[in-house]
């Protein structure tokens, strides 16, 4: 992902607060001091922060810089963990054993790292039960979670019924 920078000649603002390539902040001068600068040094006025006020732009190497720039992103990408929610359906009247299977494998989700939503899916009648005994059926698959967890998202009515995230815990 580049991210386009104005350098030099292509910076609009008049005024800038400008930053020497040793990280020393000159303050605010005019865009032509701030050119003429960069030139001294033999580098390039780069603009990176167009938004503030007033912009704030460095006098650095734009070739070293975009290098810099473009590894920063990628220790960022490599950092960033893709994280997947998974689904369990339950019903109301899910036995005992397919309880205990669908537990087994939210554990094992959870223990790799991923979200996982259950929705107790509550078909016809069911969807008018009362909510303290629509929980306690949720909380049946909780019971037999055999890693820790955290609650995400606590349990809330949905169109179909009603759905808990949870998370690996600590």
């Amino acid at each position: 992902m580049s991210t386009y920078f104005r350098v030099n000649k292509h910076i609009r603002s008049p005024e800038l607060r400008v930053i020497d390539a040793t990280g020393k902040n000159i303050g605010v001068i005019s865009l032509q001091n701030a050119l003429k600068l960069a030139e001294d040094s033999g580098l390039d006025l780069i603009e990176i922060s167009p938004s503030a006020i007033p912009p704030i732009a460095k006098i650095a190497d734009y070739g070293k810089f975009q290098y810099e720039q473009n590894k920063k992103q990628k220790e960022i990408k490599a950092k960033a963990k893709d994280i997947e929610i998974k689904t369990v359906q339950i019903k109301v009247g899910t036995g005992e054993h397919d309880l205990e299977l669908k537990a087994k494998k939210t554990s094992e989700w959870l223990v790799e790292g991923n979200r996982v939503k259950i929705d107790l899916f509550l078909p016809g009648r069911t969807k008018y039960m009362e909510i303290k005994f629509l929980k306690e059926r949720m909380e049946r698959i909780l019971k037999l979670l055999t890693v820790p967890y955290i609650i995400a998202d606590s349990a809330k009515k949905s169109l179909k019924g009603l759905t808990i995230v949870i998370e690996k815990g600590k």
